[in-house]
């Protein structure tokens, strides 16, 4: 098994509905979704499953299973209008309905976490990625925001009928693609890091959509300053030996 193989997995995910919010929508409370997953939120999705600060889940591509389909519905968010209580507002959210997506992804060690060095151990994070998956997730999995709560399970990548398998290529402007988190993207001398998004312009061809790495995004936008949390084993992280040996798993690779 290759390197690339052993940090992958592929899974299926589905729900009734899904809201991959197009930022441009956000200003007036009205809230409008991407016809397409975001890397940032199938991102989640896979750390959902299983996730530790010693590696960065990477998205390589994703296929959309059912025919795309839009419903639009009348919500109450919370609205806070700068009184002593906040109250329920009037809203139109337009989801996606009834999606279903099969996604490849792999990890790779976090450059910036070298503290972490010692739990790199590509073997047992891979197999209790797997179990995770097989379970359903270490959490909850929702599509683009806990509104939408969906479910998760292995396939391999390519199998089964998909309504877009025989389709043109579909190219969908300026999408959002993610965000750029400190603890990924690493702090300057005085420790100080900033969060930027991402902006990208992806095409679907046969149904399937294979995403950029972040580096590779040319177009981002400043957020904000920000920090990154630190991890210390044994305090407020667990060691991977620790957690492969009460899942009771046998794995055969060593340290990398």
């Amino acid at each position: 098994m290759t390197k690339l193989n052993r940090n992958r997995i592929e899974f299926k995910v589905k729900a009734r509905h899904a809201l991959f919010t197009d930022p441009l929508t956000r200003i007036g409370g009205e809230k409008c979704s991407y016809h397409l997953p975001t890397y940032e939120a199938l991102k989640g999705i896979a750390k959902s499953i299983y996730w530790k600060p010693t590696f960065i889940w990477f998205i390589d591509e994703v296929r959309v299973m059912k025919r795309i389909r839009t419903q639009t519905k009348g919500t109450k968010p919370l609205f806070f209008g700068g009184g002593s209580k906040s109250t329920h507002d009037l809203a139109i959210y337009t989801f996606l309905f009834d999606v279903e997506y099969q996604v490849r992804a792999h990890f790779e060690w976090n450059p910036h976490r070298p503290e972490l060095s010692q739990d790199r151990n590509s073997g047992k994070h891979n197999a209790v990625a797997r179990r995770m998956l097989e379970r359903g997730g270490r959490q909850d999995i929702f599509l683009g925001t806990r509104d939408c709560l969906g479910y998760v399970e292995p396939c391999e990548f390519g199998n089964e009928k998909g309504d877009y398998d025989d389709s043109d290529e579909v190219a969908y402007g300026l999408m959002f693609h993610g965000f750029d988190y400190p603890d990924e993207t690493g702090m300057n001398e005085n420790f100080e890091g900033e969060l930027h998004a991402r902006f990208w312009r992806p095409t679907m061809k046969n149904g399937v959509v294979r995403f950029l790495l972040p580096e590779e995004c040319t177009i981002r936008k400043f957020i904000r300053p920000m920090g990154a949390k630190q991890f210390d084993q044994g305090k407020n992280l667990r060691g991977i030996d620790t957690e492969a040996a009460e899942l009771q798993l046998e794995v055969v690779d060593g340290l990398d």
